[in-house]
């Protein structure tokens, strides 16, 4: 029996990297695998911010996924293994798709993702997943707030402030620039209280209460 697994955490809490890893046991393993990602920001990759990528499959609007892995199967190319990085991303149809693969083609197909965005909403594709899939596990690799605490949130700043309102999906990265992501504890993204925009007196350095 197929099975369809939903993997999902903050950013920085290894994702992509554990997508990788999936993918090359499975080949380790001798099986045939499919990876897909959508707004990876390699592009046509899955990337983790450790160095790692592999080529995949983008997943755009409108793509069929069962159409795609089902044309693979026909030209006598097998697929036993789906990796789905951005599932964040992908269409509440899409995620459907994924759940028939699972069903009628007994694939094992594991996607990542955030539940999230950053009004605290979840995603769509998020919220199909968690409504569809087998199994859900959250990661256990913990990203931290800039004060130390758990990050739970995703944040997205412009120059260091918070945003509240606007496109969900928009590029950007962790890593700073003009709009850039961040993860916080749930007391300072409510507050509205970024790295960049924190009164870091002793009493606030990371780590400390």
């Amino acid at each position: 029996m197929g099975r369809l697994t939903f993997f999902y955490g903050t950013m920085n809490c290894g994702k992509s990297t554990l997508a990788l890893q999936i993918a090359h046991n499975a080949r380790s393993a001798g099986k045939h695998c499919v990876l897909f990602t959508k707004h990876d920001r390699g592009g046509s990759t899955i990337s983790s911010r450790i160095g790692l990528e592999q080529p995949a499959v983008i997943v755009h609007d409108g793509f069929d996924l069962h159409a795609y892995v089902g044309s693979v199967m026909a030209t006598g190319n097998p697929v036993d293994v789906i990796i789905c990085d951005e599932a964040q991303f992908y269409a509440p149809e899409q995620v459907e798709q994924l759940a028939r693969l699972a069903d009628e083609s007994d694939l094992e197909v594991q996607c990542f993702g955030l539940l999230s965005d950053f009004t605290t909403s979840l995603f769509p594709g998020s919220r199909r997943l968690l409504e569809l899939a087998d199994r859900r596990e959250e990661l256990q690799v913990e990203a931290r707030c800039w004060c130390g605490e758990r990050g739970l949130l995703n944040a997205r700043t412009v120059d260091g402030a918070i945003q509240r309102e606007g496109e969900q999906v928009v590029v950007g990265d962790v890593d700073g620039g003009h709009v850039a992501y961040e993860v916080l504890c749930r007391r300072h993204h409510r507050e509205g209280v970024t790295g960049a925009t924190a009164d870091r007196t002793p009493e606030q350095t990371p780590g400390t209460r």
